[in-house]
């Protein structure tokens, strides 16, 4: 990724995938941590088309569901900020929470499908997003994107998905909170999961070369959604779904050197960032670091922080 990209930076202040408030703070909080300059430090172009909004919609209420009708909004107007700007350049989703994903990966594969190349996601989180609205026990939208795009049931005035994302192409990699309904409907696919065991075994780097090798052989198009909880809480305070025992500062940044060497990343988003839980803006500051690695930054190249 060390080739000089065309950036294009799209706010995305989404708080209705989970009832806890915040993450709508991100998009600012990212532009404030001065993500733009370090991507241009790198020697990028970046256009910040400022925040995406969600397309009309009219709420109700539901017994178990949380803003439905507004995930939905956000799903279609994301969809289509995602698609245009992949016509553009390599857009970076600054959220927001990680219900934004129904949209942006949705926008990827639709841009991919016009391209006449497969799409592959790597999903950096402690959780895998695999519920539908009826299995998720919280009715937290955040938890279903890949149940989405992959074509599971029940996901009812969603925009249609015609050609589901095949499991095949999915990695998801840092997972150590799983529920039991996502665990059972994971194991009758094959998506490739890593767990914090697994990672702490034999390491990061072997399973997502792997995935990286996969994508480059098909010739595919590459989305990537990291969310901090992806990390260590002890590192990266500033999300609402905390769960100890997540990535190092060095595991992190090794998989977005990895990402940057491949050169195959065509999108990502960055999720999950609650400021208003943040500590002098610690996060938001390592979620910028770890973009800029994903972007060329190496080793050398990186700033000493005093916090």
């Amino acid at each position: 990724m060390s080739n000089q990209q065309n950036c294009i930076l799209l706010g995305v202040p989404l708080d209705s995938g989970k009832r806890r408030r915040g993450c709508l703070m991100g998009p600012d909080a990212y532009r404030t941590a001065g993500l733009e300059r370090a991507l241009r430090d790198l020697g990028h172009s970046v256009t910040d088309r400022g925040n995406v909004a969600p397309a009309p919609f009219h709420a109700k209420e539901h017994e178990k569901l949380h803003a439905l009708e507004e995930t939905i909004a956000w799903t279609e107007s994301l969809a289509a900020a995602a698609d245009a700007a992949m016509d553009d350049g390599l857009p970076i989703f600054m959220g927001g929470d990680h219900a934004l994903a129904l949209g942006t990966v949705l926008g990827a594969m639709r841009n991919a499908e016009k391209a006449g190349r497969p799409l592959f996601v790597l999903w950096l989180d402690a959780h895998t997003d695999f519920h539908t609205p009826q299995t998720s026990d919280s009715g937290n939208l955040h938890g279903t994107p890949l149940g989405y795009v992959t074509g599971r049931e029940g996901f009812d005035g969603f925009p249609v998905i015609d050609s589901p994302l095949p499991h095949d192409n999915i990695a998801m990699i840092g997972l150590r909170s799983v529920d039991a309904a996502e665990r059972a409907a994971l194991q009758e696919t094959t998506v490739t999961y890593v767990d914090m065991r697994e990672i702490d075994e034999s390491g990061i780097a072997k399973p997502l070369q792997r995935f990286l090798n996969k994508v480059a052989a098909a010739g595919g198009m590459l989305h990537v959604s990291l969310d901090v909880d992806f990390l260590d809480p002890s590192v990266a305070p500033a999300v609402g779904t905390t769960v100890p025992g997540g990535a190092t500062v060095r595991e992190g940044h090794l998989v977005m050197e990895m990402l940057s060497d491949s050169g195959l990343m065509t999108s990502l988003d960055l999720v999950e960032l609650n400021p208003f839980l943040d500590e002098r803006g610690r996060t938001a500051q390592l979620m910028v670091d770890l973009t800029a690695s994903a972007f060329g930054r190496r080793v050398f190249d990186r700033p000493t922080r005093a916090y």
